[in-house]
């Protein structure tokens, strides 16, 4: 994706009641995250990638340990020429900076390897000229050029990265080169996901009323890519059978995070308001004036820093798209401890028809400058954002081309895939 020119989203605006409507919802998930007691393990540092530091990474040493070089070439003591030590020089890892530089002598050095004691300064190689036994600087040396001393990056005890800081590649390394084998991390939310419907199939063409199941097979890898844990995918009819074993799971699930696909309206067959009230449930969030994908709802079930919580999806594809940025990014990034995503906003490309009351979300490709509407965005169309980097945040009544709008990242885009 190319790069936006991004600025900060205004709150409120022109979205009036119900658009604060939807914002709210998602506050209110994330805020229903960071009121779940905080846990956290113990893992191997190729276990920890993805998690975020439930503590501080701090120095267990300096570092580096000891004066090293910067460069590939000479070692030298004194000024010169020097005398070339004869012999291997000095390498990472080897014991050649064991015997002390003689004023006037140098020895050849790679990078990383330890400094021998008494050195002067490194001349990079491109910088000496080797006549005979002797060796000539190019160019002027100062003292303590090219040599990284010790503790140069950190001294023992010093704080690398505060807690809640997201595990990367690059945190990895750093752990690593401090000596760290384990981090203590958050672990990841476990989430369980229940698709609902007797009218789906698992492989084939749609025939005879059936469709086949798109959300099974979207639904958990974008969860994992949000950061959490997918332990399970089961399908549900939409019998009393069902609506017993939907029950069950609600109540009985040990993952911290219960999602649901349809049966969240008030259908003859939609059971899913009826089994939270069974349960016992929390309604936190009960409709978002959002479209599409207005009949979301989040709950929880128990005690609000132990319970488990239910983030009811449509069963519309792009409604359910919906309503996993609105409610589960929100709530499952606060549940990894992750922070939540900055807002920006992005220029619209040419005129986009509103709701007239509710906030609408739409497929867009973001380019150098604008954000650019797809078609095929209705509630169970899942072509545009397929080929979406993002969905604008459109306010009701629509929005003129050039206004700028709020934009979610998908989380396979250009700055959604690890933040």
């Amino acid at each position: 994706m190319a790069l936006v020119s991004r600025t900060p989203a205004a709150e409120g605006g022109a979205g009036g009641h119900r658009a604060t409507a939807w914002q709210r919802a998602r506050e209110a998930a994330a805020l229903a995250g960071t009121t779940v007691r905080a846990r956290s393990h113990r893992v191997a540092l190729a276990e920890a990638f993805g998690e975020v530091l439930a503590t501080s990474l701090d120095a267990l040493g300096d570092l580096p340990s000891f004066d090293t070089s910067a460069m590939d070439g000479w070692a030298v003591a004194g000024p010169g020429p020097w005398a070339i030590r004869p012999g291997d020089g000095v390498l990472a890892g080897g014991d050649g900076a064991s015997v002390p530089l003689a004023d006037g002598e140098a020895v050849r050095i790679a990078t990383g390897a330890r400094i021998p004691a008494d050195t002067t300064a490194v001349i990079r190689s491109e910088h000496a000229r080797e006549s005979g036994s002797q060796l000539y600087a190019t160019r002027p040396v100062g003292t303590g050029q090219d040599i990284r001393p010790r503790g140069q990056e950190c001294r023992s005890g010093d704080p690398l990265l505060p807690a809640g800081s997201l595990v990367t590649p690059a945190v990895l390394g750093l752990a690593a080169a401090a000596g760290y084998d384990e981090l203590v991390t958050r672990p990841r939310p476990r989430v369980e996901i229940l698709v609902l419907g007797d009218e789906l199939l698992t492989e084939g063409l749609p025939h005879d009323g059936l469709i086949r199941d798109a959300l099974s097979p979207m639904l958990a890898p974008w969860i994992t890519r949000i950061g959490a844990e997918v332990v399970s995918t089961r399908r549900l009819g939409d019998d009393p059978a069902g609506a017993e074993a939907l029950f069950q799971a609600v109540s009985g699930s040990t993952a911290d995070v219960v999602v649901t696909t349809g049966g969240t309206a008030s259908g003859p067959v939609d059971h899913v308001h009826p089994v939270l009230r069974r349960a016992g449930a929390e309604l936190l969030v009960d409709g978002v004036a959002v479209r599409p994908g207005h009949p979301m709802l989040l709950a929880r079930i128990g005690d609000r820093t132990d319970g488990r919580h239910v983030v009811g999806l449509p069963g519309n594809p792009l409604a359910a798209v919906s309503g996993l940025l609105t409610l589960a990014e929100p709530l499952l990034r606060a549940l990894a401890g992750r922070r939540q995503r900055p807002r920006y906003a992005v220029p619209v490309e040419g005129d986009v028809p509103g709701h007239p009351y509710d906030t609408r979300l739409v497929p867009v490709l973001l380019t150098d400058e604008h954000a650019v509407p797809l078609r095929y965005n209705g509630p169970a169309m899942l072509r545009g954002v397929a080929a979406a980097d993002a969905l604008a945040v459109v306010p009701p009544h629509g929005a003129r081309s050039g206004q700028e709008l709020e934009v979610l990242d998908l989380p396979w885009a250009a700055g959604g895939c690890f933040t």
